[in-house]
């Protein structure tokens, strides 16, 4: 599996020509936790799955934000929260609601911000790479 993954990888860098989509993302998700729960090395696949989590709550965040919008109480609350965060708001850009981010995936963020597709790529390549080899160490020293 890790193997068709790294294969997968290399031939789909930056311009991908194939989309991996629902069913091959939904197998290996699947296949990382069913290992994951054979083995009993449920923080290794925490912590190796660490892009994943920090787009997850990026999204989360966005989502929050704009439920607690809608409630004049949550309204004042998110206006002190902004005074503490100085985030930029998404009210600066359509007049219409405050939000953490403009667009809910963080990635999208960093395009947004001017990064380009390629740096955010890498940089996400780097990150998952130091945190297989965090996980692996955590296995090793847990097992």
């Amino acid at each position: 599996m890790a193997g068709a993954c790294v294969g997968f990888l290399l031939h789909n860098r930056y311009r991908a020509s194939v989309t991996m989509g629902n069913t091959g993302s939904l197998a290996i998700g699947g296949a990382l936790a069913a290992m994951a729960s054979c083995s009993g090395m449920f923080i290794p696949l925490f912590i190796a799955s660490g892009i994943l989590v920090i787009e997850v709550i990026a999204v989360v965040i966005q989502e929050l934000s704009f439920q607690a919008i809608q409630g004049a109480l949550a309204r004042s609350l998110t206006d002190f929260v902004f005074q503490i965060f100085p985030f930029r708001t998404a009210e600066s850009l359509q007049g219409r609601a405050r939000s953490f981010f403009q667009v809910p995936p963080l990635h999208h963020y960093l395009e947004l911000y001017g990064m380009k597709e390629p740096s955010i790529v890498t940089g996400a390549y780097f990150i998952s790479a130091f945190l297989a080899v965090l996980a692996g160490y955590v296995g090793l020293v847990s097992a």
